[in-house]
């Protein structure tokens, strides 16, 4: 994990690739809480035996579950020690480019394109977030997240 000291310190890092975070991997019983979550129930995800004869050989994982990863990826990936507080504030762009079948283990490459003062003494940063998925050579999912940092 990488450890920035400030928010000052993280606008240096513009242009750049932050961090890379450790690997998640995704499990039926993820996707099938993730489908109760949010009523989306639909068979390619949460029908096993169905799945199997589907399009991808199996179950894949919601194109938003995988998106809902982003806070962790962050998490695991890098400390600002001083602050206190972030939130996320929205996205650009999302795109979807390769699917996530069950077992497949994620990571994220984080490189930070903006960093802009606002009120509060605060950052507000845009990144593109680029999930990997062990063993393919196509992203899985690629997007560009806002968030802020506050002191």
């Amino acid at each position: 994990m990488k450890t920035i000291q400030t928010l000052a310190e993280l606008a240096t890092y513009v242009g750049q690739d932050v961090a890379v975070s450790p690997w998640i991997e995704i499990t039926q019983e993820q996707i099938n809480q993730f489908a109760q979550a949010t009523g989306d129930h639909q068979w390619i995800h949460v029908d096993v035996e169905r799945a199997k004869a589907g399009p991808f050989g199996g179950p894949i994982a919601h194109g938003f579950l995988t998106l809902s990863l982003i806070p962790r990826f962050f998490e695991s990936s890098f400390h600002i020690v001083e602050s206190g507080m972030g939130v996320n504030y929205g996205l650009n762009k999302v795109r979807f480019l390769d699917p996530v079948p069950v077992g497949s283990r994620l990571r994220a490459r984080l490189k930070l394109l903006k960093c802009e003062p606002i009120d509060r003494n605060g950052v507000q940063m845009t990144w593109e977030v680029a999930v990997e998925r062990e063993g393919s050579s196509k992203l899985a999912c690629v997007a560009e997240s806002i968030s802020r940092r506050y002191p």
